[in-house]
């Protein structure tokens, strides 16, 4: 087990490289920074410059919702970790570990053993009950819903508005396109968040971020986006037509040409669970229409909806451009995939 030493690590750690690592707009005067409060779970007013964090002391302190704390404590709650959880906080230190201080990962290796806590914490957490996908008492607010990129990639105001769309610009979103996910009963159980600029895309800084595993109240909570299908809690009774996607943008621009009957596994693997929620929103006698993007990660996912739905319902693999996706496809296009 790689040793973390949290006082080293909290030494060593640049608090203005971690603010920029959560896509904190670093204001700096001196060794003081002020802005909004990033946090995810901020309570409060958040249109005043309530953060404030002391970039060489590596501490911060919110007037606003009374957060405060170290610069692994900030990390934490930007991850959404419950302090109090031992094992979940240590991942999080160990991430920045070998992000910004990898000398540190080989100090003390054989010679220090992790403090009894944090064994006895990891203990603890193994006896929590797991829930999965419960939903969310709260939602995000103050979203903006005339972002370039979302008009820039032709969806209209109305489909922005009907999948609630809009661009975070704080917290645990920041700076990315926020989508609300539904389950089947359509209650809100969490947001996935979209980067803006692909040039931005690295192994830290995916294209799509989901929720992260968390503690909270004596729980651990987990999301799984493979026991659930996008925009399926919409498909009320089993539909003769329905098209399945890979990609969230696919269903809105399908929306918007009409085509409201459409589903997304939101990513190129197609879950058991998945494919049941297919077969069962599709009459006996129904079609369902597979349109995935027109690359091998969407020749995958093509083959494996076939082989799980085919069995059951009537499937066509709707066949698109190498490299197109389809949000390339104009309305007389998607007309004629579609034809019976």
């Amino acid at each position: 087990m790689t040793w973390v030493n949290f006082k080293e690590l909290r030494k060593r750690l640049d608090f203005e490289a971690v603010l920029r690592h959560y896509n904190v707009d670093v204001k700096r005067k001196g060794n003081q920074h002020h802005g909004f409060c990033p946090l995810p779970n901020h309570k409060g007013v958040r249109n005043s410059p309530s953060f404030s964090a002391n970039l060489e002391k590596g501490i911060f302190k919110c007037f606003g919702c009374g957060a405060a704390g170290n610069v692994l404590e900030f990390a934490a709650l930007m991850e959404n970790v419950d302090l109090e959880d031992g094992a979940a906080f240590r991942g999080v230190a160990l991430d920045l570990q070998k992000r910004f201080c990898p000398e540190l990962g080989s100090a003390g290796k054989g010679n220090t053993k992790p403090a009894p806590k944090k064994e006895a914490d990891t203990a603890g957490e193994k006896d929590l009950p797991v829930v999965v996908n419960p939903p969310l008492d709260f939602d995000l607010k103050d979203l903006d819903r005339n972002h370039p990129y979302l008009l820039g990639r032709g969806f209209t105001r109305k489909t922005i508005d009907v999948f609630g769309l809009g661009f975070c610009s704080r917290g645990y979103l920041k700076d990315r396109v926020v989508i609300p996910l539904r389950d089947h009963e359509r209650r809100l159980i969490g947001y996935a968040g979209r980067v803006v600029d692909d040039a931005t895309i690295t192994k830290g800084n995916p294209r799509y971020r989901f929720p992260s595993k968390r503690k909270r109240a004596g729980k651990i909570i987990e999301f799984k986006k493979t026991l659930f299908l996008y925009n399926g809690c919409y498909i009320h009774t089993p539909v003769d037509d329905l098209i399945v996607t890979e990609g969230f943008a696919s269903v809105w621009w399908l929306h918007q040409n009409d085509y409201v009957h459409c589903v997304a596994a939101m990513g190129s693997d197609f879950s058991e669970k998945q494919a049941e929620l297919v077969v069962s929103s599709v009459k006996p006698t129904g079609h369902v229409w597979v349109l995935p993007d027109g690359d091998d990660a969407g020749r995958r996912f093509a083959q494996s909806v076939l082989l799980q739905v085919s069995p059951h319902r009537f499937v066509r693999w709707v066949k698109i451009a190498e490299g197109s996706q389809a949000t390339d496809l104009p309305a007389e296009q998607l007309k004629s995939c579609f034809a019976v």
